[in-house]
């Protein structure tokens, strides 16, 4: 009966289970990072797309034009707390904010919001103004 007390059975049981949280909370980090790095790239690639349609688009439609470009490829967990602007002359300029979600999209976000800016020289009939 002492042999078995003193021996080493089970030890690497009882030490996964005391690193068990330890590498859960390195996992869910992980991931939270992931989740901060794809709204970035939302973010930059709505900007970009919003200010392409607002450079395009008249003057007194430009803003319709930007929101609807910006968000028609967002996934629907980012696009309910986008925020789009466009403006300017000229000299076209978007910005679109996206709100980061916390471990899972759609569900809670975080008190923060991911910011992505474009700008693009205003177009006429195709061609680039002078």
């Amino acid at each position: 009966m002492r042999r078995r007390l003193r021996g080493d059975r089970g030890q690497v049981a009882v030490e996964f289970t005391g690193m068990l949280p330890v590498i859960l909370v390195t996992l869910i980090a992980i991931w939270q990072c992931v989740l901060v790095g794809y709204t970035y790239t939302l973010a930059g690639n709505a900007a970009d797309a919003a200010v392409r349609a607002g450079a395009v688009a008249d003057p007194g439609s430009r803003q319709g034009a930007c929101e609807q470009a910006a968000t028609e490829d967002l996934p629907g967990a980012w696009r309910g707390g986008a925020s789009v602007e466009c403006g300017g002359s000229g000299f076209v300029t978007a910005t679109v904010r996206l709100e980061v979600p916390v471990l899972f999209p759609g569900v809670v976000s975080l008190p923060f919001t991911i910011e992505g800016n474009a700008g693009a020289v205003e177009e006429e009939d195709g061609r680039w103004l002078p």
